[in-house]
């Protein structure tokens, strides 16, 4: 898949006049999906198109549109636009959840409010995933992020990704978490390594 762009020289508001704007959202819905596609790319400096986008996003089966829709919802970067990629974390598709990853990544400011929730899903594989979200966070906020959830984390590998990400992103205040997990996992040789290995790194780093 391209690679998820923010970076647009002219915001889309400025291409389309406000009266195009319903338009486009009807759009969305075209059997003709170069029809949709053109429709997602002009609504992207829109926050009230974010319902629609997220309905289209949600059905839109054609990967080039659901791009265009992603990259729509990217260049909004409100927590509506949160809202509406976070259900592609629990698809089957991995191209279309490493896509999602990668917009979230780049709202990590309106993602952040999200983040309690999802390193708390039910779904183990959600808590992973949602320890990449935290990769482009603040290193002190991810730090607080991933030392909560290793203090309760019951999934070794849960516990793996939050120790991967903390290696390359965490402060000094991560070890003592990063220790207690260790010890609680003293049966599970992968996790004991990665702690060691991520406490070397984050003390080499300060030192």
């Amino acid at each position: 898949m391209p690679l998820i762009r923010r970076d647009d020289p002219k915001p889309a508001a400025a291409r389309q006049p406000a009266a195009d704007l319903a338009a486009l959202t009807a759009a969305l819905g075209d059997p003709d999906p170069d029809r949709r596609w053109q429709a997602a790319r002009g609504l992207g400096s829109d926050p009230g198109a974010v319902p629609q986008l997220a309905a289209a996003f949600a059905a839109e089966q054609v990967p080039q549109v659901r791009e265009a829709i992603m990259t729509a919802l990217l260049r909004i970067g409100d927590a509506g636009a949160v809202a509406a990629l976070l259900p592609a974390l629990r698809v089957q598709d991995a191209a279309l959840r490493a896509s999602a990853i990668e917009a979230l990544q780049a709202m990590p400011e309106a993602t952040l409010p999200f983040m309690t929730a999802l390193l708390a899903d039910a779904d183990s594989d959600v808590r992973i995933l949602a320890t990449e979200l935290v990769r482009n966070m603040p290193a002190e906020t991810a730090t607080a992020l991933l030392s909560d959830l290793l203090a309760r984390e019951p999934h070794p590998n849960v516990c793996g990704a939050a120790i991967d990400v903390l290696a390359e992103v965490g402060t000094p205040a991560a070890i003592p978490a990063l220790q207690a997990c260790a010890a609680r996992f003293a049966d599970v040789a992968f996790l004991r390594f990665a702690a060691s290995v991520a406490i070397d790194q984050i003390s080499g780093a300060e030192g």
